[in-house]
């Protein structure tokens, strides 16, 4: 480490306990910038190493969590980045609260590791877990002192019965009370996008709630307001052009290094922009990001063997997954990477790789670019298995399908699109097996009536109906 880093670093510990003391909320980006001199990326970039392990206790203190001996504690080394308004930092892990397990004692368990080693953002919504899920993540964040963790939370107003004010403003008041806070710290207007303007019309600007939700930002019951995005570009468009009327304080996108330029596979029109339109626009704007499906559902973290292959070729001993983690948070406008997270041993390992973050190299990133070119002629369905889409009216399990052919085609258990392979046949013949074990028959794609519910519920605009199609050729029709 270089004279010039280690009083650097010392300066900006120096700075962020000041700023814990004091609560000096009004520290911006441009003022961290002048008092240190120093470009956007290192100030957004804290990499928490050894000398920064003062900063990281004061965030998040070290705890006992179930499993742990007696007096054991963690030594935390998480990388932080500074929230650009408050100066706040947010670990670069986010916790993803989507898809947690049913018993709450699991809950805080992965909860108590996670904030032992750092993490101190929890993303959650009153949609997730069949609309438990505020409930259960209030219970186990309750337990520290707020400010310990900053939580997420959104408007999911996505019916038509939740679009009055008083319906989405009830929704809004319930979210205090199920996560027993009395300000939330990060607000997003869930999944913007979807169904286009007209959506955004009547479920935020019509109605008159995106005006309530700005009042609450001023009365400090919101410390920051932004919104996710998936869909249609131009909502998110409109509302980057008028951000000079709304100033948002973050917006949340989907990027990883597979729909950094290849977002548009398989996706119905208007829901085709690549992430890196949607990180550069926002970059220039000074919005930060909040990052979700980093590693794309799962499926950049169980890639091709030959992917592997290549990627173990570089770093023997990185996961897929971290591969993508990485990828994703070496990018100087994230804010926090969300991971959804219910299992420890993925709690470890994605703590793990950002104590600290070690960014990707050119030569890394060069790499994860042509892999994804060669992943982007896979004829996989872009199915990330949030399961938004369900329930399906006719049973049809749709993410447990797509889940299913998609590990088929990554494994070579099909050697698509070459069906006139010799052995294709016999390939088919051990698919079809395959499948039938793996999915019930009550959930199988031929259920599918092509009712069309679930096209406008798909955050990936993916034409489900015509994918069960496909589905049900794969089984159906013997090729030679």
């Amino acid at each position: 480490m270089s004279f010039w880093q280690s009083n650097y670093i010392k300066d900006v510990i120096t700075t962020l306990d000041s700023m814990e003391k004091n609560d000096e909320r009004d520290m911006g980006r441009r003022d961290f910038l002048k008092r240190f001199g120093v470009g956007a990326a290192s100030a957004v970039s804290l990499m928490l190493l050894d000398p920064f392990k003062s900063v990281a206790s004061s965030i998040g203190s070290p705890v006992r969590y179930a499993g742990e001996d007696d007096g054991a504690t963690s030594d935390v080394r998480m990388t932080y980045r500074l929230q650009n308004g408050s100066g706040h930092p947010v670990s670069l892990l986010g916790f993803g609260m989507m898809r947690l397990p049913r018993e709450q004692a699991d809950v805080d368990r992965l909860v108590d590791y996670a904030i032992a080693h750092g993490v101190n953002y929890f993303d959650t919504a009153p949609m997730y877990g069949g609309g438990r899920n505020e409930a259960v993540t209030g219970r186990s964040l309750s337990r520290y002192p707020r400010e310990k963790y900053m939580v997420a939370t959104k408007m999911s107003n996505m019916s038509p019965a939740t679009w009055p004010f008083e319906k989405s403003k009830e929704m809004y008041e319930n979210s205090f009370r199920q996560l027993q806070v009395d300000y939330i710290d990060y607000y997003l207007l869930h999944s913007i996008g979807g169904g286009g303007m007209d959506a955004l019309r009547n479920r935020f600007l019509d109605n008159g709630i995106l005006d309530f939700l700005l009042k609450e930002r001023e009365a400090g019951r919101i410390r920051h307001l932004g919104f996710s995005y998936h869909g249609d570009v131009s909502v998110f468009d409109y509302l980057l052009d008028n951000n000079d009327k709304y100033h948002w304080d973050f917006v949340q996108i989907q990027m990883n290094y597979l729909d950094w330029r290849h977002a548009g596979r398989g996706r119905r029109r208007g829901g085709d922009a690549d992430a890196e339109y949607l990180y550069d626009r926002l970059e220039k704007l000074g919005i930060q990001c909040v990052i979700m499906e980093p590693i794309r559902g799962g499926g950049l973290a169980n890639v091709a063997e030959n992917i592997n292959e290549q990627l173990r070729k570089v770093r023997p001993d990185d996961s897929p997954a971290r591969w993508g983690f990485r990828w994703v948070g070496s990018h100087a406008n994230v804010l926090t990477v969300l991971s959804g997270m219910n299992r420890m041993d993925h709690v470890m390992e994605n703590i793990a790789t950002f104590s600290p973050l070690e960014a990707c190299t050119a030569s890394e990133n060069e790499l994860l670019a042509r892999i994804a070119d060669q992943m982007a002629g896979f004829p996989t369905i872009g199915c990330t298995t949030c399961a938004y889409c369900m329930p399906c009216p006719y049973g049809v399990d749709i993410p447990g399908n797509f889940a299913f052919y998609n590990s088929a085609v990554t494994k070579g258990l099909l050697p698509l699109p070459e069906t006139t392979a010799p052995d294709y046949a016999e390939r088919q013949q051990a698919y079809v097996a395959a499948y039938r074990e793996a999915v019930a028959e009550v959930s199988r794609a031929n259920r599918c009536q092509d009712c069309g519910e679930c096209l406008s519920k798909c955050p990936q605009q993916i034409r489900i109906p015509n994918q069960m199609s496909r589905l049900v050729e794969l089984t159906r029709k013997k090729r030679v």
